[in-house]
């Protein structure tokens, strides 16, 4: 029986799993600490909006083998925490059943997917799978018919993801079409059922983000809604039919299933209420980080789903759910200050601090910002469980003056 079961191998569980080991190892004790993830890689999901998405990925092996991380491969099919078991399905279809000591549950979240007529036809960018397949379809449009809406993207939604995806969305179609003399056929079209563009991300960045749609020639329809998807055209709330071969939908995000199997008490975004040490209320032994987390990331604001949060919840968790055990004191969590770094394809970038985001940086140097962002400081380190577990400790703050959210 591990002493630490951690549930996921994103940010989080990554993070949860190498702060343990560090804390446990502080302490002198003989650590056990696994690990269990339906695959075998970290997924980069901050970069699921770029082209070859394939690639985005880190092996878990390298990261967390060198610091004696046990792994296993397999989907959670229930949590009893009065008995401390978990119990999975490998790959093969075999049931398992794992004891621990402490829980960390960091099982991330999912894309809320509408359900409107056509929605299978959908594309998303919210897990590996789904951007691999908009990918594969993109690569596909120039052996297609020629036609109205060959080359049109229509993205739903101006949050975060919406504006990183319709903005790229310019360029990677651009790429596409030029070769076949198409390029005068890329039309990028985002809806936002508000009447106010990216309403999510306040009035600082706005000006420089409709600037950068605006020079990139994204088409925004504001107070408008998807209504029905069909093969070769999006129909909108407002009857409008737009000829189109590709629907993204970048929707609301919901925590993972799994928070449901626990007795306690969640926000509405499904995630669960935690204390300032990440023990979920009510559920003795058991820690939640990432996004299944509903944490306070000060006085006024609960943190958000993404991987600005996602890694120091994954530490703070780790090392609280292994001090419970060796008598350490446990830390609350206390994240940096909040900013973001929005990603405005070939128009660069916008980068903001506070929750009022005030912007600091955009254009050109905004996006190397952004490109060292998520292209290194969010990767962990691999075969190096020295550099792993310095990095591990709570208190640990890279020189990075912003982040993804």
């Amino acid at each position: 029986m591990p002493d630490i079961l951690v549930v996921g191998g994103g940010f989080a569980g990554v993070w949860a799993a190498a702060g343990a080991v560090r804390a446990l190892r502080a302490a002198g004790r003989e650590h056990s600490v696994a690990l269990i993830s339906p695959g075998d890689d970290l997924v980069l999901r901050p970069r699921l909006y770029e082209a070859d998405p394939h690639t985005l990925r880190v092996p878990l092996g390298r990261v967390l083998d060198p610091v004696g991380v046990r792994r296993t491969a397999a989907t959670v099919t229930g949590i009893d925490p009065a008995g401390r078991r978990v119990t999975a399905l490998d790959a093969n279809g075999r049931a398992l059943t794992l004891r621990y000591g402490r829980l960390v549950l960091a099982s991330g979240s999912r894309l809320v997917r509408p359900t409107l007529p056509g929605a299978e036809l959908l594309f998303d960018v919210d897990a590996l799978d789904s951007a691999t397949a908009l990918d594969t379809h993109l690569r596909g449009l120039p052996a297609r018919p020629a036609g109205p809406g060959r080359y049109t993207a229509v993205v739903v939604g101006s949050g975060f993801t919406g504006l990183e995806t319709a903005t790229e969305l310019v360029g990677r179609l651009r790429a596409l079409a030029a070769p076949h003399g198409a390029e005068a056929e890329v039309r990028v079209v985002l809806l936002e059922r508000a009447d106010t563009l990216a309403p999510g991300l306040g009035e600082g960045p706005r000006p420089v983000i409709a600037g950068a749609l605006d020079t990139l020639g994204v088409e925004t329809r504001l107070g408008t809604s998807l209504a029905r998807v069909e093969p070769d055209a999006a129909v909108l709330s407002d009857g409008t039919r737009l000829s189109a071969r590709t629907v993204v939908w970048t929707g609301g995000v919901r925590a993972s299933a799994l928070t449901t199997l626990l007795p306690a008490p969640r926000d509405p975004l499904g995630r669960l209420e935690v204390d300032e040490f990440l023990r979920v209320r009510g559920v003795p032994g058991v820690y939640a980080a990432g996004d299944t987390a509903a944490a306070r990331a000060d006085s006024g604001h609960l943190t958000l789903p993404s991987c600005q949060y996602a890694i120091p919840l994954g530490k703070h968790a780790g090392h609280n759910a292994a001090a419970s055990l060796t008598g350490a004191e446990p830390l609350p969590f206390a994240p940096a200050p909040y900013v973001t770094t929005l990603d405005l394809g070939d128009a660069g970038a916008v980068s903001t601090t506070g929750w009022e985001r005030t912007v600091r940086l955009t254009g050109a140097e905004a996006k190397t910002l952004k490109r060292t962002l998520t292209s290194e400081w969010i990767r962990p380190p691999l075969d190096d469980a020295d550099e792993l577990l310095r990095q591990a400790d709570p208190a640990f703050r890279t020189r990075r003056p912003a982040a993804t959210a």
